[in-house]
């Protein structure tokens, strides 16, 4: 079996948002599996030395329209959140607090987030919006509210999300999304079909 494609994301990206709609229906028609993986580009942009791209003059109301637009083309829900850049902390804590066991369960959480974030506006920053939406979304499995905030505290969960950072960076990994197959990096949401041509093909 091939190894499975890398998917790194920020919650706080909406160009993340649009290629966790596409990534796993992508890789499953070339017969490839998605291991998910939320970094903090904070902790990136203190080695790239660059900035949020909402906080940069010109780039930032680029931003604001290209996503609209990317959206409309996708048809996909959107809305621009007061809260960006929000945080991502707690939401990838909760995520990789459930991904080595249950990563699809992980999975369908990061779905669920991004869609409170940028289908409803939601600020998912506060530790109880994130509770409430895992609760929400995982309850028939019997996830609740109490049981991830208590993992957002745990050490070893932390541990886990400042880890998945540092190898991120390690990797070359600078932005969100960046999706690497075979070692081979893609960075952007409109590389998507660039990747699915890698795929196709076996590379060039």
């Amino acid at each position: 079996m091939p190894d499975p494609i890398d998917f790194y994301f920020d919650f706080a990206s909406p160009y993340g948002y649009f290629a966790s709609l596409r990534i796993d229906e992508l890789a499953a028609a070339h017969g490839r599996t998605v291991t998910w993986r939320p970094i903090l580009l904070g902790a990136v942009f203190k080695v790239t030395g660059m900035k949020p791209n909402l906080e940069q003059p010109l780039r930032g109301e680029y931003l604001t329209l290209d996503a609209g637009r990317i959206a409309r083309l996708l048809n996909a829900p959107f809305t621009f959140p007061d809260s960006a850049p929000v945080n991502g902390v707690a939401a990838s804590r909760a995520f990789y607090w459930l991904a080595d066991e249950h990563p699809e369960q992980a999975k369908l959480l990061a779905r669920a987030l991004y869609h409170a974030h940028f289908a409803e506006g939601r600020d998912i920053g506060p530790a109880d919006t994130v509770a409430e939406i895992a609760a929400r979304s995982l309850g028939s499995l019997g996830i609740d509210r109490a049981a991830v905030s208590a993992a957002l505290q745990d050490q070893s969960v932390k541990d886990r999300l400042r880890a998945a950072t540092d190898e991120a960076v390690e990797r070359g990994v600078f932005g969100s999304p960046f999706v690497i197959v075979d070692d081979e990096p893609f960075w952007g949401w409109d590389r998507l079909e660039m990747v699915d041509r890698w795929l196709a093909t076996g590379g060039w």
